[in-house]
């Protein structure tokens, strides 16, 4: 009798763990979609250490140098997770916290006023003039909020270019820049877009959009055309500027709009222009077969979130940074299979070293340019 009352009270704990595994609600409503299968460190991507030994600037004790830049007043200037931007000089002297948005700056670029124009997760795109005065440009578009303002460049004519990584998850509402973009990734509705803001007119407008997590923008140098992240699908846009709010997925225009990278081994992040026409990429994580299986399989994507976070199935630290052109070609792939240095989310390049961007790191890691890129 009382084997008969283990059994069952086993078999009620096991009905009702699978009930909460099939039944209990999640806040995201996964799409199905078809992941291309991961082939492995293959060239242009072949495994290599050549990431492995990165030196250290200190921040303190800041985190999350996500985006660096080197300023008008050639000072190196980078975005922190605390929503601070930090300053100092190359090689880290001087440091000092120049402003703090209050929110999370995930991109910022210089006008030519020299007023830095942010990306803020929280916010939405920001002007601080050069005296620290903190001015919002723009926060909604034709009426909807941006929620997860992620990269930005200005061009030459003044225009502003930045991405909104998601139209369904809000970078405050939904747990921090991290923890959201996971959740768009596994939701997979493709909300993202890339906006165009006119600073002189105070219009904003939609160039494209049906990005799954739209992250990184670089300008092409005519600066006709958008290079933009689309980080849940592995791959990298080329979007011409004349695009009236291009619908990316059901778009067949390839003059307006195409893959120039796709099935890389990462998810890819930031975009820098870097020397000699290079285009710097970093990937934040490398692919996981557990997450690509799930592509075609909304409800165990479902399940997946009703677990422990602990048992989610974030891919493990890889550094990865690699450069193409604007043709796609790969001209160089620097890799740290160890993943000393956690999310490699981006690069930039100086005269002579490279600075490399984390989304959770606690220092920045720089290493003096390899000879075959001087």
């Amino acid at each position: 009798m009382k084997l008969s009352r283990i059994v069952w009270a086993v078999l009620l704990l096991l009905a009702l763990v699978a009930a909460y595994l099939t039944l209990a609600p999640v806040p995201v409503n996964p799409v199905a979609w078809q992941a291309t299968p991961f082939v492995g460190y293959a060239p242009p991507h072949a495994r290599n250490e050549q990431l492995a030994h990165l030196q250290q600037l200190d921040i303190g004790s800041e985190s999350g140098p996500e985006h660096l830049l080197v300023g008008p007043d050639g000072r190196l200037y980078a975005a922190v997770a605390s929503g601070a931007i930090l300053r100092m000089q190359e090689d880290g002297a001087q440091r000092e916290v120049w402003v703090n948005t209050g929110g999370r700056v995930l991109g910022f670029a210089f006008d030519a006023q020299g007023n830095m124009i942010a990306a803020d997760a929280y916010r939405g795109l920001l002007r601080i003039t050069p005296d620290k005065q903190i001015t919002v440009l723009c926060d909604q578009v034709d009426g909807t909020p941006v929620l997860y303002a992620n990269s930005v460049v200005v061009a030459k004519n003044g225009k502003i270019y930045f991405s909104d990584a998601s139209q369904r998850f809000g970078a405050r509402q939904s747990g921090g820049t991290f923890h959201t973009s996971v959740l768009d990734i596994l939701e997979h509705s493709a909300t993202g877009r890339v906006i165009e803001y006119d600073a002189q007119l105070n219009t904003a407008r939609v160039v494209a959009d049906q990005l799954s997590f739209a992250n990184g923008v670089a300008l092409s140098q005519d600066e006709r055309s958008l290079f933009v992240v689309e980080t849940g699908e592995y791959a990298v846009w080329q979007i011409a500027l004349t695009a009236q709010q291009l619908h990316l997925k059901s778009n067949t225009d390839k003059r307006l709009a195409h893959r120039i990278l796709r099935d890389l081994p990462g998810y890819p992040d930031n975009l820098m222009r870097g020397e000699h026409g290079r285009i710097w990429l970093g990937l934040a994580k490398p692919r996981g077969a557990a997450i690509d299986q799930m592509a075609d399989r909304p409800w165990l994507r479902s399940l997946t979130l009703r677990l422990p976070r602990f048992l989610w199935p974030v891919p493990p630290a890889y550094g990865h940074v690699l450069a193409f052109d604007e043709q796609g070609k790969i001209v160089a792939d620097l890799q740290d299979p160890r993943g000393s240095y956690p999310e490699t989310t981006g690069v930039l390049e100086t005269r002579d070293r490279l600075y490399v961007q984390s989304l959770h790191a606690t220092s920045i890691g720089w290493m003096s340019k390899p000879q075959n890129l001087r």
